[in-house]
């Protein structure tokens, strides 16, 4: 480890570091614009700059300046304080005074240096230049003469998200950055520019002039969007969230996010449930709570102990369990959460679990997807295997349909039954592997005989192992898409043969707990009770609705698709007569004669983790590793995959107006709602 000076102080700094990185060590600011952790090194806004001796007697840019024994960096010189002050000036001489009206106000990097590091006037007399907009989509606002050239979105672009479509044209003082064809960014990640840029070039088009940062209350959540579990900060105005914003979380999302995770929060402002209702000849009406408790009521007594509960997508754990409960205390025991007819075996978990875990994913050498389109059911989780693809040379194969996945891909066909005979360069690369992966989608799940053939399969390739360092490694996952289905399945939310063996039981009153995608025609003859926020298929079929919070509204427990524990605030009140679900499962237990045993949140989660200790973990479940024996010889060919339209998967999203938008142009190539200035 080499040793330096920076600013009298000696530290010793790891091989291969940046003087950057080592004054940073050291607990020194040093300015920047350009530079960014997760992105390459461009060198090129020159804030950077030190003075290091030996060296040339001028100031060095310390991103791209490797530390050396020996170095005597000064980050305070008269020398260094005189050339940031240039390098501000001419970042300036172009740039608009837009500052009153720029959505980047109070978060700005180039205001907060300026300040900092700027000399407090300017001596550039001529006319600014202007640079035309450029137009990137719904989710992207451009005012491109604001732009200091960084490239920090050009690198992102190609680097992370793996869309090559934000580029600069032009050279000198009238270089632009643009997606070339003035067309929408196709990724799924192109909100991330608006946090990577420095400057106000690129805002967030559906928080354009809405508010300051200095307004907003922020609180920390888990996004529900996927079942990646992405941490997030929900900040929010009043009643209102008005965006969602990723947090730095290493083991999880790094510090990425969804365009679906930033966006969907404006669904929360349309289409919600905010009074009960109860269906009266055929029409739902209007009622009070009263009413609507008498109804389930009256139908419980008619059920006796004929009753289920189907857990939807976006539920809480305190919510299942607190259903879970109710149904028990009425002689019950359905309860499914697959709302679409999986039906696969869950004996053991770890067979069903992320098992290599999200962050370690980058580590894997080999990796064979199976009936997965990770780009869709997992965004933030694609940049993980692109990263292994790109920094550590991994080799990616993929059964299923053909489609960009943004990274290489050898393709072995569309037929199940290849997982019984992987062809030869196959066999030989998981063998020969180190840290071998598959990832297994939910399609194939539905299968019978594919299961159990990649079961086998991780036996066959040993995909648990210990590695030569002594670390455990399980290469077996099972990608979820659904936020809720890891804390069903922990709270036993799986039915002998899926929602069909369910339905098959014929209950005679179902608790529907935000279950929109469920096949409705099923429970013909149930007694339907709908507990959700919005207005959606599961609303339109209830007998009685009951308005329940979403999940900005609510404190909450969620399992993610590796089985880390995470914990949800509340950032706002629901609307209306809406009230948190569980507080609507513990009132309408005291008028079914079957009072749940809590009265708090607090008591409700205690009992929670009570019955089901793994809800009390602090990180990771361990599941073990025992994987059942199932049929192994699946004949299907598979057709497609289960997300057809990324930016409409659930209520909040369809009750999006960005997120309509965002269908409609990048999946269906309709451009609507075309503003004026584009």
């Amino acid at each position: 480890m080499p040793k330096v000076t920076v600013d009298g102080t000696e530290i010793d700094v790891p091989a291969g570091a940046t003087v950057l990185q080592a004054c940073e060590l050291a607990g020194k600011e040093i300015p920047r614009f350009c530079y960014h952790e997760r992105l390459s090194i461009a060198g090129n806004c020159r804030m950077c700059l030190v003075e290091v001796k030996p060296g040339p007697p001028k100031p060095q840019a310390s991103c791209a300046l490797p530390a050396a024994e020996g170095q005597i960096i000064a980050t305070n010189s008269p020398m260094v304080k005189k050339a940031r002050e240039g390098v501000m000036e001419f970042l300036l001489i172009n740039h608009p005074l837009d500052c009153p009206i720029c959505d980047q106000g109070g978060e700005c990097d180039l205001q907060d240096q300026s300040v900092a590091y700027g000399r407090g006037a300017s001596r550039y007399p001529e006319n600014k230049r202007a640079v035309t907009e450029k137009y990137m989509g719904p989710i992207v606002k451009t005012v491109m003469t604001r732009c200091i050239q960084c490239t920090r979105c050009v690198r992102f672009a190609e680097e992370v998200a793996g869309v090559e479509e934000i580029g600069a044209i032009g050279r000198g003082e009238m270089m632009q950055i643009t997606t070339y064809l003035e067309r929408a960014a196709q990724s799924e990640l192109s909100g991330n520019v608006v946090d990577l840029c420095p400057v106000g070039a690129l805002t967030a088009k559906p928080y354009a002039f809405e508010a300051r940062p200095w307004e907003l209350t922020k609180t920390p959540g888990i996004d529900v969007m996927d079942a990646l579990g992405t941490n997030i900060r929900i900040d929010s105005r009043g009643r209102a969230v008005l965006r969602a914003l990723p947090r730095i979380s290493e083991e999880v999302n790094e510090e990425w996010a969804s365009d679906k995770t930033r966006w969907a929060v404006d669904g929360l402002l349309h289409r919600r449930l905010d009074k009960p209702f109860v269906r009266v000849k055929g029409k739902l009406q209007a009622a009070s709570w009263e009413e609507a408790f008498g109804a389930v009521a009256k139908a419980a007594k008619a059920a006796g102990s004929s009753v289920a509960a189907i857990g939807g997508d976006l539920v809480d754990c305190e919510t299942l369990y607190a259903a879970r409960e109710l149904v028990k205390a009425l002689g019950g025991s359905a309860l499914e959460g697959r709302q679409t007819g999986l039906a696969y075996d869950v004996s053991s978990l770890a067979a069903v679990n992320f098992n290599t875990g999200i962050a370690n994913l980058e580590r894997a050498d080999v990796i064979l997807l199976v009936g997965t389109n990770p780009r869709h059911e997992a965004a933030v989780l694609n940049t993980r295997i692109r990263k292994a693809v790109r920094k550590g040379g991994a080799k990616v194969f993929a059964i299923g349909p053909e489609i960009d996945l943004t990274y290489p891909v050898q393709w072995l066909g569309a037929e199940l039954k290849t997982l019984t005979k992987l062809p030869k360069d196959v066999d030989e690369a998981l063998t020969n592997a180190k840290r071998p992966v598959l990832i297994m989608g939910g399609l194939p799940l539905k299968f019978e005989g594919a299961h159990g053939a990649a079961l086998a399969l991780a036996a066959k390739y040993k995909l648990v192992r210990v590695l030569e360092d002594g670390t455990a490694w399980n290469g077996y996952n099972v990608l979820h898409f659904t936020c809720a289905r890891s804390g069903g399945l922990l709270l036993g939310y799986a039915h002998d043969g899926g929602i069909k063996g369910l339905a098959a039981t014929k209950p005679k009153l179902s608790f529907f707990l935000g279950a929109d995608e469920v096949d409705y025609s099923l429970f013909a003859d149930t007694f339907k009770v709908y507990l959700g926020h919005h207005g959606d298929a599961g609303a339109h079929a209830a007998d009685v609705v009951l308005p329940a919070a979403a999940y900005t509204e609510k404190p909450g427990t969620y399992v993610n698709l590796e089985g880390r524990v995470q914990h949800s605030l509340r950032a706002v009140f629901p609307p209306g007569d809406a009230r948190e679900d569980w507080t609507i499962l513990r009132a309408l237990s005291e008028v079914l004669g079957h009072t749940l045993p809590f009265d708090s949140y607090d008591e409700l989660r205690a009992k929670m983790i009570a019955d089901v200790p793994a809800l009390g973990v602090n990180g990771v479940i361990d599941y073990g590793w025992n994987p059942p024996k199932l049929p192994a010889k699946p004949t299907e060919t598979l057709t497609g995959y289960p997300i057809a339209d990324f930016y409409l998967t659930n209520t909040i999203c369809r009750a999006s107006p960005t997120m309509q938008r965002c269908s409609a142009e990048l999946v269906h190539g309709v451009r609507k709602f075309a503003e004026a200035a584009e």
